[in-house]
C-alpha cells in the first residue's frame, strides 16, 4: 500500500510521521484491496484552538473509496480522531460487503478437525456460509467486488452448486458437478 503525506503549515517531524505510519498505514490489513492513502494536514488559524489541525485521510482501491476529516488541539489528537473515524468506516464498509452478499450468517472456525481426513498437525479455517441462487454474471461481480480468486454459488441457470474462479490469465473459469 502507498501512502502520501503532504502538509501544509505544518513541520512533518519524523515523530509525527511514525506516528501517522502506526495508526493510519494500515488499512490494507483490514481491507485487501486498498492501493493507496492520502493524507493531508492543513494547520489553519482559527479562533478555536481545539480545531486548529485538519486531517484529512482518503483510502482508495477497487471498488472501494474511504474518506476521512477530523480537526484537533495538535496533529496527534487529529490523527487519534481520523483513526478512529476511519476504523468506523471500515467496520461498516466489511460488514456491508458480508451482509450485502449474503454472508451474515457465516461462521469461522479456527483449528477445527473434521474427521480422520484432516491432518492433526495442520490448521484448517473452515467457513460455513449460506450460498445463494445467482447467475453467472452476478457470481462474477460478487467475485470482483469481493476481490476472491473463486466463489461459490448455485447457478439459477443449471440448478447446480457451482464453482466460479479466477484464472491465472485473467479470464474466469468454472466448475460444475
Amino acid at each position: 500500500m502507498e501512502l502520501n503525506i503532504t502538509s501544509k503549515n505544518v513541520e512533518l517531524t519524523p515523530e509525527i510521521q511514525r506516528y501517522i505510519q502506526r495508526k493510519l498505514g494500515h488499512f490494507n490489513h483490514h481491507l485487501i484491496n486498498i492501493m493507496e492513502t492520502k493524507i493531508d494536514i492543513v494547520e489553519e488559524k482559527t479562533k478555536s484552538q481545539q480545531h486548529r489541525f485538519l486531517l484529512r485521510v482518503t483510502a482508495t482501491g477497487s471498488n472501494t473509496r474511504l474518506h476521512g476529516e477530523e480537526r484537533g488541539r495538535t496533529v496527534l489528537t487529529a490523527i487519534d480522531n481520523v483513526a478512529r473515524n476511519m476504523q468506523r468506516q471500515i467496520e461498516h464498509h466489511k460488514g456491508k460487503l458480508h451482509n450485502k452478499k449474503g454472508r451474515g450468517n457465516s461462521a469461522i472456525k479456527s483449528g477445527v478437525n473434521r474427521g480422520s481426513q484432516l491432518s492433526q498437525d495442520r490448521k484448517y479455517i473452515i467457513k460455513q456460509l449460506d450460498i445463494k441462487p445467482m447467475s453467472v454474471a452476478e457470481a462474477t461481480d460478487q467475485l470482483e467486488l469481493l476481490n476472491y480468486n473463486f466463489f461459490f454459488f448455485n447457478n439459477t441457470e443449471t440448478e447446480k452448486l457451482t464453482l466460479l474462479y479466477r484464472r491465472m490469465d485473467g479470464n474466469y473459469g468454472i466448475i460444475e458437478p
